[in-house]
């Protein structure tokens, strides 16, 4: 299991927006991560405040960041600089969710790489609570190089 410190050097999300904990594998067709879901989170202050439950949009995040992991394995094997590009999501279709997640889960994220068309990669999403799926999805997401502002 790989953690935190090399999360933050292969994606640049950061805290209180980063919900991925430790990175399980990355494969030459997906990466797996996981995280713990923790009552202290600032969402959960309005979402709902004494039935807290895990925002869909924040588990589609997960996915995305897993996924953003995955492109970052995948770029630096193909000798690109990861430090110059940044995910950005373009394409989010087929959201389903199929329970909730409280605090206190821990939920394992699987982001599963499909095609790459131009500058997209295409990939397929997972979440998992005790080893049951939880939400699926499919994305694209593209490696966009950093401009420096003028």
């Amino acid at each position: 299991m790989i953690q935190m410190e090399t999360i933050l050097k292969k994606i640049p999300h950061r805290p209180p927006f980063l919900f991925i904990d430790s990175i399980i594998e990355v494969t030459q067709e997906k990466a797996v991560c996981e995280r713990t879901i923790r009552s202290d989170e600032p969402q959960f202050e309005g979402h709902y405040p004494g039935n807290p439950i895990m925002p869909g949009v924040l588990l589609c995040e997960s996915v995305f960041q897993t996924g953003a992991i995955y492109l970052s394995s995948k770029l630096e094997a193909e000798g690109i600089d990861t430090s110059k590009v940044t995910p950005v999501l373009s394409r989010i279709t087929e959201a389903k969710f199929k329970q909730m997640i409280k605090p206190g889960d821990t939920i394992t994220i699987e982001a599963e790489y499909k095609e790459k068309l131009s500058k997209f990669h295409f990939m397929k999403g997972k979440v998992f609570k005790a080893g049951k799926v939880v939400m699926t999805l499919e994305c694209a997401l593209a490696m966009v190089e950093q401009t420096e502002d003028v």
